[in-house]
């Protein structure tokens, strides 16, 4: 086995809980940060990648609720229908969690077009649930998220995989 094949089977430790709550805490900080234009258009939706993110590698801990509550926040900090992020945020788990063992075997960089699938899935309900509430849709441009946020998995899950690192002696030095 190369090595490059050996870090795709690399044993984890179990993420703490509070380090689970911290990340989702600061994605939902970075989905509100205040952009205009083009920014906008591009910036991904932080909390569903964590969540996916947390749900591919710690299933047990994150559950389809804690998607819906943090869509609930979601739909308040950003003034828009509510509900509508919980359902989006809530059909991402479930695809996530029903197809947690196939996207497990691959990397981060092979994950990231199942990512975005799951990503785009979530967006559509998103975008329904508001447009059958009488929102207007807001073009395509919206998908573009989706893409940056494909783009942005194989960082995104290596960063957060770096505490869940078990420490050797041949590290400490």
């Amino acid at each position: 086995m190369t090595l490059a094949n050996s870090s795709r089977h690399e044993i984890l430790m179990p993420a703490k809980s509070w380090f689970i709550m911290l990340s989702l805490i600061v994605a939902l900080l970075l989905n509100l940060i205040p952009v205009t234009g083009t920014a906008r258009t591009l910036q991904p939706d932080f909390v569903a990648l964590v969540m996916l993110y947390w749900y591919l590698n710690e299933p047990q801990r994150v559950g389809i609720g804690m998607a819906f509550w943090m869509g609930l926040l979601m739909d308040l900090s950003n003034a828009s229908t509510f509900g509508q992020h919980a359902l989006g945020y809530s059909v991402m788990a479930f695809m996530a969690l029903v197809f947690n063992r196939r996207m497990g075997i691959f990397e981060g960089y092979k994950q990231a077009p199942q990512i975005g699938l799951v990503l785009l899935s979530g967006q559509i309900v998103t975008l329904l649930a508001g447009l059958f509430a009488g929102s207007p849709f807001p073009g395509w441009n919206f998908f573009l998220g989706s893409i940056v946020g494909m783009l942005l998995w194989p960082l995104l899950s290596a960063i957060l995989r770096v505490p869940q690192k078990p420490w050797s002696a041949s590290d400490a030095r």
